[in-house]
Order: structure tokens, then sequence, then C-alpha cells
């Protein structure tokens, strides 16, 4: 490390992005690519930027997690995955007859489907890009299985892999997405399409910068919901708009901080190679990079036990939630909000701290009451 008399000690150049977020990870330790489920979770929570640069290194946040002591325990089973795939498999057979025929597409010779095969992601998401222009140019149906689209993600490409993109003969690119819960009466549980919703919204950014470079393409904002009808394993579809979370994960996703300004302020030696370093050494290579928790977290990423019990220690208010945290201000922990509604702190004038002052006056003229009332 060199000094400058203007600066002080100066930090050694930075690497190269992939080199910088392979020593990251560890040399020896293959990146764990992003998917569109991951990419809506870290869109919901643009503040963290322990998971921006985690997921954008390739860290594996479950094996991490474990090592820190406190695992996930989700994620889907094995049966789910196994039924996933049968499904799957069949809505494609036969060339993707099922699915063609949800669409009204009753000749499935008609239907190009085009090799997608190439070396590697980056070869993949060149193939998937000149297969897309070709149908675009012929005007007819194609089908393309298993495309790989490319999104850039604060400033790392991040390589998503939908169940199928349509391409329609007047141009339009349509993203299918295959679940495996059912459509009961014709309608799906809320939260599980909202959640393919989210994701799909992602698969529809990605296309949109291959359609912006291709005459006469454009994306549609409906996606094709594929689910098993009632309780057979019938296929039936509903088309889903998703305009919304489109507009939302797009917005979040440009608020995240670039992975390469996250990396530039942490200390020199940090790394998160799960198979070389300590736990000791890497809880303190994780508490070096802010988090941003809150509950919803649970269920979004493999880290949230282990921030969860940081938050706690700390007595954040971020474990009550979103929405309390907006409403007590610049109060940012559970001790300086029991002592703002005790009278000890904080600024009369502050609405917040009226507000708790306000609520403790009635719980103790409540509790009063009960108390008066159990005397006689």
């Amino acid at each position: 490390m060199s000094t400058s008399l203007d600066h002080g000690p100066s930090r050694s150049p930075q690497p190269p992005l992939r080199q910088l977020l392979a020593e990251l990870r560890g040399p020896a330790v293959a990146p764990r690519p992003l998917d569109a489920r991951a990419l809506a979770a870290l869109a919901a929570n643009p503040g963290c930027r322990r998971r921006a640069l985690l997921d954008g290194a390739g860290v594996d946040k479950a094996a991490l997690a474990s090592k820190l002591g406190s695992p996930a325990p989700f994620g889907q089973s094995q049966f789910a995955i196994v039924r996933g795939n049968s499904f799957e498999a069949k809505v494609k057979a036969d060339g993707g007859r099922e699915l063609l025929r949800l669409l009204g597409v009753e000749d499935p010779g008609a239907v190009s489907v085009p090799d997608l095969a190439a070396s590697g992601p980056q070869g993949r998401a060149a193939r998937t890009a000149l297969a897309l222009r070709e149908a675009t140019a012929a005007g007819g149906w194609s089908l393309l299985d298993h495309p790989m689209l490319v999104l850039e993600v604060a400033g790392s490409p991040v390589y998503l892999e939908p169940d199928a993109v349509l391409v329609h003969p007047d141009g339009r690119w349509t993203v299918v997405e295959i679940k495996s819960f059912p459509m009961i009466d014709g309608a799906a549980d809320a939260a599980k399409v909202g959640a393919a919703a989210r994701q799909a919204a992602v698969y529809v950014l990605a296309l949109e910068r291959t359609a912006a470079v291709t005459e006469g393409a454009e994306v549609a904002h409906t996606v094709l919901l594929v689910c098993p009808r009632d309780f057979s394993n019938v296929p039936t579809a509903s088309r889903v708009d998703v305009r919304k979370q489109r507009a939302v994960t797009r917005r979040q996703l440009a608020r995240l901080t670039r992975i390469e300004e996250i990396a530039d302020a942490l200390p020199e030696g940090t790394g998160f190679d799960v198979t070389e370093r300590s736990a000791a050494e890497l809880a303190e290579a994780v508490e070096c990079v802010p988090h941003a928790y809150a509950p919803e977290c649970l269920s979004a990423c493999e880290l949230a036990f282990h921030c969860r019990a940081r938050a706690r220690q700390a007595g954040a208010v971020e474990t009550l939630g979103r929405s309390v945290r907006g409403e007590l201000g610049g109060l940012t922990t559970v001790g300086a909000v029991l002592a703002a509604a005790r009278g000890e702190e904080g600024d009369p004038g502050d609405p917040a701290v009226a507000a708790l002052r306000r609520a403790r006056a009635l719980r103790d003229e409540a509790l009063a009451g009960t108390g008066a009332a159990a005397c006689r």
C-alpha cells in the first residue's frame, strides 16, 4: 500500500470486476448463477447491499448461512421439483402440441422450434437473440424452448432461462411460465400467481433488450401462465398482465448500487470462500457489507435468519416490519422507541414521538381502569 501526501494511504488498484468477484467468492469455487426468482426477490429489497454483492459474486448463500450457524429452512422439495419437471415435459411434448392448443394453434407442424444449443451461457444467449430475430423476420409461429436471456443488474450481466418464449406471426414475443400449482375453477392461489408474475416480469425486461434492436419485434406485457386444471394433469392457461410488476422491478433494479462500488468499500482481504474460510472469518466479512433486513426476507433470502439475529441484537426497528419502520421516522432502535414513549428522549414536536407518548398515556389509562375495576 502506498501513501499519498494529499489523501493518506491509498488502496491498490482494483482488478477487473470478474476477477474481483472471483476473489470474493473464492477462486476455486464455481459461481452460483442468479435466476429470475432471485432477481425478483433482490428487486423487492434494493437497499440490501449485502445480497446485491453476494448474488453478484455468485456466492452460495445457503452454504454461507449454514457455516454461520443460521441455515435457511426453506426451498422446494424434491417431490415438487420432479412434479414440476414432469408437468413441463407434458406441456412441451410433441413439439409443444398442448401449449399450442392453448393458444388456438391446431397444427404443430406450422410452428418452428429452433435449436438453441450453444457453448456456455454467453453462447446460448447469442444463439437465442439470433433465433428471435430470425423468427420475427420469418413472420410465423416459433417456440423457443428454454431460451437464454441476459439482463444487466448492478453493472453485472445475469443470465436467465424462462420456460419458453413464443414468437407470434405479428412479431410479438410472449413469455410462457409453466407452474405445477393447480388452477381450480379457473383461478389459482393469488400468492403463487403473484410470485410467478414477478418472476415473469424479469424475463420481460430481459426480452425487451433484444426487442429494442430487432426490427418489427414487440414484447407482450401479458405472459402465458400454464398450470394443471383442477386436480388433473391437464394443462390450462391464463394470461397475466405483468405491467405493474415490470415497472416496479425495473425501478427497483435501477436503484441497486453498482457492485463495483460495494466491493470497493470492503476492507482488503475480505472474502466469502465457504470452503477455505472459518465461520469467524466469514461472519466478519458478512458484517462488512451493510444489509437491509425486513421480515419479508425470511421467505426470499438464505441469509435472512443470520441478518435477523444481528438486527435483533442491535435492537433495530426493522425487525418489526417496513411499515413500522416508516412510521417511526428517526427512531431507529427499539430502545429509543421505548425511551421516547416514556418521555425520556426524543423531540416532543416529532409526530412519531408525540404518537408514542399518546399511546403510552392511553395504555396507562386503560391499565389503571382495569386495576380499579378489579379492586371493586
